[in-house]
C-alpha cells in the first residue's frame, strides 16, 4: 500500500531548501536549532554510553593500581573546552529550541524539547554532580601505588558506586536523545504541511 504524501510533485531542492532556511513562516531559526539539538544530545548520550559499554569495563579487568591512576587523568582530563559546551550548553540549547518551537506554533517539538531539557537536568546532570563528581574527588587524593589488597578495595568500592550513577544518567540521557527525535519527526512533519501549502498558494487556485 502506498500513501500519499503533501510533497508528490515538490521539487525536491525545493523542498530541502526550504526545510532547512525558509523564511519565517516556515519556522524561522527552529530547523537549525533542532538539528543542533540533536547533535549536543547525541554527543552527550554517547559520552556517558561509552562509559557503560567499554571503559569501565576494561578498567575493572585491570590491575586496580592501573585503573585508579587512568580514572584519575581522565577525571582531570576531561575538565576541557571540548566538553564542557556539549555538557554544560545542551540544557540551554533544549530550552532555546523549545521556546523558538513554540513561538513559530510548533507545540509537540516544543513539548518534547522542553522535556528533554528537563530530563537532561534532573536525570544527567543533577546525578553527575551529586554522585560521580562526588567519587571522582574521593578518588583524586588517593596516592597510587597501593598495596594490591587496598587497591583491590578502593577501586571496588569507587567503580560500583560509580558505574551505577553513570547506567542512571546513560538512560536519561538516551531518552533525551529519543525525545529530541520525536520532536525533529513533528517539526519535520509540520514544516512539509507548510512547505506543501505554500507551493499550493504558488501554483494557484486553478491549477492541478
Amino acid at each position: 500500500m502506498r500513501f500519499a504524501s503533501p510533497l508528490t510533485g515538490i521539487p525536491a531542492g525545493f523542498v530541502a531548501v526550504s526545510l532547512v532556511w525558509g523564511g519565517p513562516e516556515l519556522g524561522g531559526p527552529v530547523r537549525p536549532l533542532a538539528l543542533l539539538s540533536l547533535v549536543f544530545s547525541g554527543a552527550m548520550f554517547g559520552f556517558f554510553f561509552a562509559w557503560v559499554c567499554s571503559t569501565m569495563w576494561g578498567l575493572d579487568a585491570t590491575d586496580p593500581n592501573v585503573a585508579i591512576a587512568a580514572m584519575q587523568a581522565m577525571n582531570a582530563s576531561v575538565r576541557n573546552w571540548v566538553f564542557a559546551p556539549f555538557f554544560f550548553g545542551t540544557p540551554v540549547l533544549l530550552a532555546l529550541t523549545a521556546a523558538v518551537a513554540m513561538k513559530v506554533g510548533a507545540r509537540m517539538t516544543a513539548v518534547h524539547l522542553g522535556v528533554a531539557c528537563l530530563l537532561y537536568v534532573l536525570g544527567a546532570m543533577l546525578p553527575t554532580f551529586t554522585f560521580n563528581v562526588t567519587l571522582n574527588e574521593a578518588l583524586a587524593v588517593v596516592e597510587t601505588p597501593l598495596e594490591p589488597a587496598a587497591a583491590k578495595e578502593a577501586w571496588r568500592n569507587y567503580s560500583g558506586a560509580w558505574q551505577f550513577w553513570n547506567i542512571v544518567r546513560t538512560i536519561f540521557a538516551g531518552a533525551v536523545f529519543a525525545l529530541v527525535g520525536w520532536g525533529l519527526i513533528d517539526l519535520g512533519a509540520l514544516l512539509a504541511e507548510k512547505v506543501a501549502r505554500k507551493r499550493s498558494a504558488m501554483r494557484g487556485p486553478g491549477s492541478q
